[in-house]
């Protein structure tokens, strides 16, 4: 029977998660064998050891430690709807792989039976390694889809299936060719290689895929294009670049191009960008996104709890340790089995999602339109599909600077 993890979206509880102070520590378990003491922060006081690995310092801390809190307020709901099943032993991933590996190592060795993170690739593909060494499953949180394998899962937003979301979407208008144009960088021929997998899934011909690294080329790409789309030889557009977005706008404007005709497509980073939907001619296009609505009901509890302003990926820490919590799957002898990959999936903070054999993961996503008053959900969040191949590995996290903006 199908797993499903069922996320409820009321307030959570703001008081104490059974968190011990930094050092050596040991739950309270009502059940289960006796764990080794544990380096680190735990939060939680269930039978069932799971690490959390994640950057709470350097660089990308602020982000770790968003993540944390997101964790945190998901312990307390399973306190609110049905118990603690877990422990969450935290750890700082540090500046760079090599610490992830190490703390990864030290989960291991003291009984972790579920990895949580980390966030980047080359953390995630380091601390993988060591975890199939246990042959201990791990959840990271990279958007990079060479590092997944059979048991090294990725719970984000991959490149791949983002696009499939977006041409499913596109073929159930009635669209039937597309172009585009994207940034000639490592994301963007990663997002290449995913359109044309993509394409094929969804039934869409490809007639162009034009590559640009500033404005000349830029603009060249329009010029191309342009008689085909005026001609409706090519009814949807794809520009993934968020920087570069209100530009083509511009161009794509000055081109006189039947803005009624064709439809323009854009990726999940176009989500709450101010210039976008500040463009005139970018009104009316189409991009998926992870469902906002679960950031926003979470938002006010976050607030309370911790003083401050969530980060995107907070709901994405808060679905992934209620995924460990839930009993089927942690209680479950032995804890963390195939039920990963149950084919329904679950549902989470953001809405569905699910994880694949060959670890790749997919999240359910909503469809937006970019309009005068903002942007607004015109289609629920789904599961679109992945290409039955991945690209190679070719995709790359997101957070590589974007092509430079050009006007």
């Amino acid at each position: 029977m199908s797993v499903v993890l069922l996320l409820a979206v009321a307030a959570c509880s703001t008081g104490q998660t059974g968190m011990t102070a930094p050092g050596l520590a040991q739950p309270t378990a009502p059940a289960g064998p006796v764990l080794a003491p544990a380096q680190g922060e735990i939060i939680g006081t269930g039978p069932v050891r799971v690490a959390l690995i994640l950057p709470l310092s350097g660089n990308t801390g602020a982000v770790g430690r968003a993540m944390l809190n997101g964790a945190r307020l998901a312990m307390d709901e399973t306190v609110r709807t049905g118990g603690q099943h877990i422990h969450v032993v935290v750890k700082d991933s540090g500046p760079g792989p090599e610490t992830a590996r190490t703390a990864t190592q030290q989960a291991l060795a003291e009984g972790a039976e579920l990895i949580l993170g980390p966030l980047t690739a080359d953390a995630v593909g380091l601390a993988g390694a060591i975890a199939k060494s246990y042959d201990t499953p791990l959840i990271g949180f990279s958007s990079t889809a060479s590092v997944a394998t059979d048991g090294v899962y990725l719970l984000s937003v991959l490149p791949e299936a983002e696009i499939m979301r977006a041409l499913t979407y596109a073929r159930a208008q009635g669209r039937n060719t597309i172009a585009a144009i994207i940034p000639d960088t490592p994301l963007g021929n990663a997002q290449a290689d995913a359109l044309r997998l993509a394409a094929g899934e969804a039934g869409m011909q490809i007639v162009a895929i034009e590559m640009f690294d500033g404005e000349a080329r830029a603009r060249t790409a329009v010029e191309r294009l342009a008689p085909a789309m005026r001609s409706n030889l090519i009814d949807t557009l794809y520009i993934p670049d968020r920087a570069t977005a209100p530009s083509f706008g511009i161009l794509l404007d000055a081109a006189r191009l039947p803005r009624e005709r064709v439809l323009i497509v854009g990726s999940a980073d176009w989500e709450g960008d101010a210039a976008i939907l500040n463009q005139p001619f970018l009104a009316g296009a189409v991009y998926p996104a992870i469902d906002p609505a679960g950031l926003e009901a979470l938002t006010p509890i976050y607030r309370s709890r911790f003083g401050g302003e969530p980060h995107q990926l907070t709901t994405l820490a808060y679905s992934a340790v209620l995924l460990a919590n839930t009993p089927s799957l942690s209680l479950a002898m032995p804890p963390y089995g195939t039920g990963l990959v149950s084919p329904a999936g679950f549902t989470g903070r953001d809405g569905p999602f699910r994880l694949h054999f060959d670890g790749r993961g997919e999240y359910g996503l909503v469809m937006r339109q970019v309009g005068a008053q903002g942007a607004v959900t015109i289609d629920a969040a789904r599961l679109g599909g992945l290409p039955l191949a991945s690209s190679g590995g070719a995709s790359v996290d997101a957070g590589i600077p974007p092509a430079a903006e050009f006007r």
